[in-house]
């Protein structure tokens, strides 16, 4: 599987013949994805998905279905213009096929509580592949259940998500490597505080960090 980090949250997976490409929010009008399998969104949110730009990125993936919590399927309908029929529920405890990849919705509990960001749902994902890493991208989802995990794709976010609770989340799911994905909202001082903490408990577990910001790479 491969991993390519576009920004903020937004990653493009490809395994197989598989184009999935996650949370594109800030992402879709600043570059030129094509021949997408599926999009998929964790909660609707500006930095998770931009509805202005969703029927853009879908006309360069004509094929491309769109999986979302299932609160924003009838949200996003009016955005995705002549699209709308190819947005699709994506409810917790439900798996969904994608070939070779499976995904499935997990942590549909909590998100952002700030005076002026309401309370939105939130979906964790752990996509699996035959031969591949297990991959699992919590969002803010720390109490979720997810199983299994070999790889864990985790943002360094915003200040609102609380370093402690991740790392004890870290802790209970017990990943051989994380890979950190850079929330622009993080400034240079907190990351690195972030990472000491993640990194902290990594010999002992056997936890690998692999920053992608730190070698220069967008990409694995």
């Amino acid at each position: 599987m491969d991993i390519t980090h576009l920004g903020h949250s937004c990653v493009l997976l490809e395994v197989a013949d598989q184009r999935i490409l996650v949370d594109p929010g800030n992402f879709s009008d600043i570059a030129d994805v094509r021949d997408l399998t599926a999009v998929l969104v964790t909660h609707q949110h500006p930095d998770h998905v931009d509805p202005a730009q969703l029927a853009g990125l879908l006309d360069r993936s004509p094929d491309a279905r769109v999986l979302l919590e299932p609160e924003s399927v009838g949200q996003l309908a009016e955005a995705a213009g002549e699209h709308r029929d190819r947005l699709e529920s994506m409810p917790s405890g439900t798996d969904i096929e994608l070939g070779p990849v499976t995904v499935s919705p997990v942590g549909h509990r909590h998100a952002f509580i700030h005076d002026f960001v309401p309370r939105i749902d939130n979906v964790g994902l752990v996509i699996r592949a035959d031969g591949e890493p297990t991959l699992f991208h919590p969002g803010d989802a720390l109490d979720a259940e997810p199983g299994p995990v070999d790889v864990l794709l985790v943002p360094v976010s915003a200040p609102w998500a609380r370093v402690s609770d991740t790392v004890t989340f870290v802790r209970r799911i017990t990943p051989t490597r994380a890979i950190p994905i850079h929330d622009g909202l993080l400034n240079d001082t907190g990351r690195e505080m972030y990472l000491r903490h993640i990194s902290s408990f990594g010999a002992d577990g056997g936890l690998e960090v692999l920053d992608l910001r730190e070698q220069g790479r967008t990409s694995l």
